[in-house]
């Protein structure tokens, strides 16, 4: 995709990704390549691990997971990320918020003049 596409998806991908990072960790903690391996299989979704490390620092420094350290038998120990009560309310409103959004962006882009 390249031109105004690519920029309407940036666009798009800045206002969701956070959220869908919290839903993959509602089924527990995950290490960083962990959780770019289950985004990566949705390729318009997720662009690249670049973006991925700095949104889970935010997402730390705003209370919204929490991290631990964790040895592996594969390498240096890794860092887990874990869903906090307050990422499970945020990513609880964007759900509920998400179904409602989505079908009037569908109206209006359906509608004819």
């Amino acid at each position: 995709m390249t031109g105004v596409s690519e920029s309407v998806l940036t666009q798009l991908r800045k206002g969701v990704l956070e959220y869908c990072v919290l839903a993959c960790l509602r089924t527990g903690p995950a290490y960083g390549l962990e959780l770019a391996s289950r985004l990566g299989r949705h390729q318009v979704l997720f662009a690249s691990e670049g973006t991925l490390y700095p949104l889970l620092s935010r997402l730390r420094k705003q209370g919204l997971v929490e991290t631990t350290w964790q040895e592996s038998t594969s390498g240096p120990p890794r860092r887990y990320y874990e869903l906090t009560a307050e990422g499970t309310a945020a990513l609880a409103a964007f759900a509920a918020t998400w179904g409602p959004f989505r079908e009037d962006v569908d109206t209006v882009l359906k509608e004819t003049r």
